[in-house]
């Protein structure tokens, strides 16, 4: 498709499009802040509370106490709380509260020692045994390992014998016998980052051995150490509260929590009450520093597609039975015979969760279309129109705060957006299957092939072991595997992209689906190997009446495959209809752009000097217009598209398209020009058409 007349701006007097339509909005200058997560939950933001309150309290204690620890009230000995002692006396008439606050700074202090030496030196040396080969890890494992075979209670009181009760020295020497077990956790963490890519780019720029450890793969360790320093912190404190126990804490009468304890325990019997405030601080403190390592330890949600939970799940439902429920009442779906197999997508709309359902920021507005039994369906636009929001709404897969704010999913009499989980369950498999752009999502490469192919045949058909095997050999010779015995024992890392994605499609094909939902499932293979999966979808088409919906950027996959294309972009579908007319007559811009950008769509004879481009991109959800959504980027906008644009019948079947001056581009004959082609050339275009189209009217007369 050459460009042949520069397009002219539609209505010049006119304000453009791209001027008057809402520019996103400016990124914020605050960065966030990074500890958000420590606020994430009820019992984190406790933990920090109280761990600063004990922090606060002990540093101030000379200022605020009530009593200094060594003072004794003879005339209220092993009393319990009172005006003048709100925590009670100990045996020897010393005020609990004083003792206990007065001591926290220094237990908090040398439990410290303990994350610091432990954490350091175990991170240290994991990440120098990752780096460094495996020579070095052989010596640093031997020597960790007999570290963590020697008795460290042992150690710690032959310290105590030989240097005295050294509290700071003891709980470095603990650091050091746990770094041994930290290593460990951190070894195989870090060697999987030292393997990845990004790690290999650094290498090939050039990064030090140093660096790539700072940059690349300490970063990647944030989480465990968060977790496991908080778990030290905690086996600190219980540690050395164990050592006062056994009388080697700070020496008598400097007040500490172990130390109290022991006392308190001799008069279990005669002052129950002893036991409780010592007892209570050191296990809530205890409980503080874990809940603030579970909260910082989370992995932040980026844009995996992570599931939500099941009672996020339950609650989602919830809500969007209540969204959908005016639109079923507004259009019930068709009689369930004569829609049978037949997916009817109705005014569609996927939305993030805020503050209930509908209330945040819509990811696909008002999208419709029909699948019918033996046909394929191609979502097609760039990254970022909602294609794959829309794909995994109807298996009900939205990931966590993304759920359907609208519409309806007609499926076999029933409507799958309004479908409760345990529905969902019985449809997932056996009715609607899903194929996913990369073949390790739907295997584990923990178990064999065979293993995990012969299990969901086992579950989605109810078929014994034996009788699953045979179906199980018989879909991967469906699906073009040769030696499906072999195939069967292998696992999923020890075949290539192809095999695996082959695999994966016989995973979906276990349960006998009727409609299957196919995410790019070609994207990562090569053109050969693309050419083989394309042809075993048409086969299972044919062969099976099943239909298809494909979502793909590939122009040349919709032509090759599909019946129907919806064209989508910025969440809407802006054209719909028959393949053939689409590719063919594209009566939206948007489609004319994407053709003239792909150069298999153009003849090799009549291939430009330069494809065309679409200047800009996608915008966010939340910078899309009330007006026409691509207007800011298409060369015919005029102040037409300043409104919202319905779909409109667009004079091909039963197609429709989103634009007002689709039959103005169809009579002109207007095609997408190449905006960076220099003006003189597009001119020389203009006027060798001109002249061509002379010469034929010339010999027609």
């Amino acid at each position: 498709m050459i460009p042949n007349v520069a397009p002219a701006p539609a209505d010049s007097a006119e304000p453009t499009a791209a001027a008057v339509l809402p520019k996103a909005s400016r990124q914020s200058a605050v960065k966030k802040f990074s500890g958000s997560k420590l606020f994430s939950s009820p019992a984190s933001v406790a933990g920090v509370i109280w761990l600063a309150a004990l922090v606060a309290a002990s540093l101030t204690a000379p200022l605020w106490l009530p009593f200094r620890t060594e003072d004794q009230d003879f005339t209220a000995v092993l009393s319990g709380p009172t005006a003048a002692h709100w925590l009670g006396t100990d045996e020897l008439g010393r005020d609990i509260l004083s003792r206990i606050f007065a001591s926290a700074a220094g237990t908090l202090g040398t439990s410290m020692i303990t994350v610091i030496v432990a954490v350091g030196l175990g991170t240290l040396l994991a990440m120098l045994a990752a780096a460094a080969g495996a020579r070095v890890e052989n010596v640093i494992s031997r020597v960790t390992e007999i570290m963590m075979s020697l008795p460290g209670t042992v150690i710690i009181l032959a310290v105590i014998g030989a240097v005295g009760t050294n509290i700071p020295l003891i709980m470095a020497i603990l650091g050091v016998l746990i770094s041994a077990g930290m290593y460990r956790v951190m070894l195989g963490q870090a060697k999987s980052l030292q393997s990845q890519l990004y790690v290999d780019a650094a290498k090939v720029d050039g990064v030090s051995t140093v660096g790539i450890s700072l940059r690349h793969v300490l970063p990647g360790l944030t989480n465990t150490i968060v977790v496991q320093s908080a778990l030290i912190f905690a086996v600190g404190m219980l540690i050395q509260a164990g050592l006062a126990f056994i009388g080697f804490g700070p020496p008598i009468p400097e007040p500490s929590w172990g130390g109290m304890i022991q006392g308190a325990s001799q008069h279990v019997y005669d002052a129950p009450w002893l036991m409780v405030p010592t007892g209570a601080v050191l296990a809530l403190t205890v409980l503080a520093a874990n809940a603030i390592g579970n909260a910082l330890g989370k992995s932040p949600n980026a844009t995996a597609s992570h599931l939500p939970s099941a009672a996020a799940r339950r609650q989602r439902t919830t809500s969007v039975k209540k969204a959908v429920a005016a639109n079923a009442a507004a259009a019930p779906s068709a009689d369930a015979s004569a829609r049978k197999d037949t997916l009817s997508v109705r005014n569609l709309s996927v939305g993030v969760d805020s503050a209930g359902a509908g209330n945040g920021v819509r990811l696909v507005t008002d999208v419709s279309f029909d699948v019918e039994p033996g046909t394929v369906l191609g979502l097609v636009g760039e990254s970022g129109c909602g294609k794959t929001m829309t794909a995994l709404s109807l298996l009900g897969l939205l990931p966590s705060g993304v759920s359907v704010t609208g519409g309806q999913i007609l499926w076999n009499g029933r409507n799958l957006a309004a479908a409760t989980e345990k529905d969902m369950e019985g449809i997932r498999g056996r009715e609607v299957a899903l194929i996913s752009q990369e073949p390790m999502r739907a295997l584990d490469p923990m178990f064999t092939v065979g293993y995990q192919l012969i299990s969901a045949i086992r579950r989605l058909r109810g078929m014994g072991r034996a009788e699953a095997k045979v179906e199980a050999l018989s879909l991967l010779e469906k699906v073009g595997i040769v030696d499906a015995e072999r195939i069967l024992k292998t696992y999923p890392h020890q075949i290539s992209g192809g095999m695996a994605q082959r695999v994966a499609i016989a995973l979906a094909l276990s349960g006998r689906p009727r409609l299957l939902v196919a995410d790019e499932p070609t994207t990562a293979l090569d053109v050969t190997v693309q050419a083989e999966i394309l042809s075993l979808l048409r086969s299972l088409v044919k062969d099976t009446g099943m239909s298809v919906v494909m979502v793909t950027h590939d122009l040349g996959v919709v032509a090759d495959l599909c019946d129907q294309v919806a064209v989508m972009y910025a969440g809407e579908v802006v054209e719909n209809g028959r393949t053939d007319s689409i590719l063919d007559n594209p009566r939206h811009p948007y489609t004319l752009a994407l053709l003239a950008a792909d150069p298999h769509a153009n003849h090799a004879a009549d291939m430009p000097e330069r494809l065309a481009t679409i200047n800009g991109q996608v915008p966010q959800p939340k910078d899309w217009p009330s007006t026409c959504r691509f207007a800011a980027r298409c060369q015919f906008a005029g102040s037409a598209c300043l409104v919202p644009i319905p779909l409109l019948p667009s004079g091909t079947a039963d197609g429709v398209v989103r634009c007002v001056k689709a039959d103005e581009l169809a009579v002109e004959g207007l095609d997408w020009v190449a905006t960076d082609v220099p003006s003189h050339h597009v001119l020389n275009l203009v006027e060798a058409r001109t002249a061509e189209h002379r010469t034929v009217e010339k010999d027609h007369a």
